[in-house]
């Protein structure tokens, strides 16, 4: 059986995201976002390049796969959505209808996700990682829906823990 779960930054520091990564067994991390530095002083820990080192020391492999990130327009159309319904980035619980279309259209139909696949059965469990603390709001939950559509891959969220550090 494949399974992957998905992970965002909002709603962890390092300690509790890498432990949450170890909890679920993850071997790989693919990273999905465009842009890969978070503002903000308490996520620095989830620019690439701290974040590559840490999960060198956690023994989680690390791979940035910006062919399945949304385009800078794709992400303009989300803002505009989000300011729209008066809701900030880190506070969104739903993508909007057109930016789902078109990323589906625009990015999904063309990717290749069978190396994905193939990638998870040689290394145990992997993890999408985007920003956003809900995947309901973020692309990632997309490209997991597509996954357990066309390759029956078994698909966990993991969340942040309401308790402890959140800064929501």
């Amino acid at each position: 059986m494949l399974r992957m779960v998905t992970i965002g930054v909002y709603g962890f520091d390092d300690e509790s995201f890498l432990q949450r990564l170890r909890h679920a067994d993850v071997r790989l991390l693919l990273d999905v976002r465009q842009r890969r530095g978070v503002r903000g002083p308490e996520y620095a820990w989830a620019n690439s390049l701290r974040l590559q080192a840490a999960l060198a020391r956690a023994r989680i492999a690390y791979e940035h796969h910006p062919e399945l990130a949304p385009t800078t327009e794709l992400r303009r159309l989300q803002y505009a959505e989000d300011d729209r319904r008066g809701v900030g980035k880190r506070s969104r619980r739903e993508l909007a209808a057109e930016y789902t279309r078109r990323y589906t259209t625009e990015i999904l139909d063309s990717a290749d996700l069978t190396s994905i696949v193939s990638a998870l059965q040689s290394s145990g469990t992997a993890a999408l990682l985007c920003v956003e603390r809900d995947p309901e709001a973020c692309h990632r939950s997309l490209i997991a829906q597509r996954l357990t559509e066309r390759h029956r891959v078994t698909i966990e969220h993991l969340r942040p823990s309401r308790t402890g550090n959140h800064h929501s």
